[in-house]
């Protein structure tokens, strides 16, 4: 199996690493998340004009590889943009599932000037799922939503707003609902970024193409999600960790570097091995998807996997700056702060635990 970048992709990367490192440092990123949208619109602007906000919506020109390339590096620079929320992953369900028209909503979220949002998670769910309790109702060829969906990734500012409901007669559909229409209760998260309860009173919506029950789209968009997130994560780590070791060749006890202590380097070894674990399943997660593979199975492993390691290097990399290392001013903290929230999207550890063990009995058993 062929772990390394192609050319375009290397050059994709180098692109996005260029325009956030230009950017963001941590007095400019403390800047940016306290303001009124939690994000900047110029290197939205940025991001826009060197084509990175219409990744994937053609299969044909970039994948699920491409859009991992690009979360790594948002992931990196700790970027609060929301590349992934409010852009890559929406516009990729509209690129599979809607029509013509609603297609054509795609250039302008391609250029910045329209933001989406995926509404599918309800207040109380700790996990997706197929059942949703907002509701769809039709009258004659007009269609109306009433419901809550909290939390909304980038829900705050999104233009439109893709949203689950059930459906009449049975099965979960997908409908395209302008953002003007919703009664937003924008709020802050812990890590700094931002997301919103949407209330829906009898909206007016637009099914996604024909409509009808659209469950396996939602199960895709799901696994894009947590594939994205993935990524994100595996940036943050390795930032983490070079800042770490960076840290221990500077700083200096009894007159000597931290990296001449056994103990501390070992434990910078072990934080080494938990990101390169991680790193595997980022990639086999979006491998599988890029080959068309959507396994609920395949991205609960490799979440699974990105939410301990995640954990393991956030911790260790706190401890091993010490004081320092829980400052606003120093961004090993807001690092940590990030993997957190990845690991509580889309499912936790412990949840994604629970997939692996409820398909067990699927299994065969070996007899020697």
């Amino acid at each position: 199996m062929n772990f390394e970048l192609t050319e375009e992709q290397q050059l994709l990367r180098d692109v996005t690493r260029d325009v956030l490192s230009r950017n963001y440092d941590i007095a400019r990123y403390n800047e940016v998340i306290g303001g009124e949208t939690g994000w900047s619109a110029e290197v939205w602007s940025q991001l826009a004009e060197v084509g990175l906000l219409g990744l994937g919506f053609d299969p044909a020109e970039a994948g699920q590889i491409e859009v991992m390339v690009v979360m790594t590096e948002v992931g990196r620079r700790l970027a609060p943009e929301p590349v992934a929320q409010a852009a890559l992953i929406p516009g990729a369900l509209i690129a599979d599932a809607g029509t013509d028209e609603q297609k054509a909503i795609l250039d302008d979220v391609s250029t910045g000037e329209v933001l989406l949002a995926f509404a599918h998670d309800e207040p109380g769910a700790r996990v997706p799922t197929d059942e949703v309790s907002t509701k769809a109702e039709r009258s004659g060829d007009a269609w109306t939503l009433s419901g809550r969906k909290n939390p909304v990734l980038a829900g705050d500012s999104a233009s439109k707003v893709i949203v689950s409901a059930a459906l009449p007669d049975g099965g979960t559909g997908l409908f395209l609902v302008d953002g003007a229409a919703v009664t937003r209760h924008p709020y802050r998260t812990f890590d700094g970024r931002r997301g919103a309860q949407l209330d829906f009173d009898s909206v007016s919506a637009e099914p996604l193409r024909a409509g009808g029950d659209a469950t396996d789209h939602i199960a895709r968009t799901v696994i894009r999600y947590q594939s994205a997130f993935c990524a994100e994560a595996v940036g943050a780590m390795e930032e983490a960790l070079r800042l770490t070791t960076g840290y221990l060749g500077e700083r200096k006890q009894f007159g000597v570097p931290l990296k001449n202590f056994q103990t501390l380097t070992q434990r910078a070894a072990d934080m080494y091995v938990s990101l390169e674990l991680a790193r595997s399943m980022n990639f086999y997660a979006a491998m599988s998807i890029a080959d068309g593979v959507f396994d609920p199975v395949i991205a609960a492993r490799a979440k699974l996997q990105i939410a301990r390691s995640g954990r393991h290097i956030a911790q260790e990399a706190i401890q091993l700056h010490g004081g320092i290392g829980m400052t606003a001013e120093y961004p090993v903290g807001h690092y940590a702060a990030r993997l957190t929230a990845i690991d509580n999207t889309f499912g936790t550890a412990d949840d994604q635990l629970r997939v692996l063990i409820a398909g067990i009995g699927d299994y065969g058993t070996v007899s020697l």
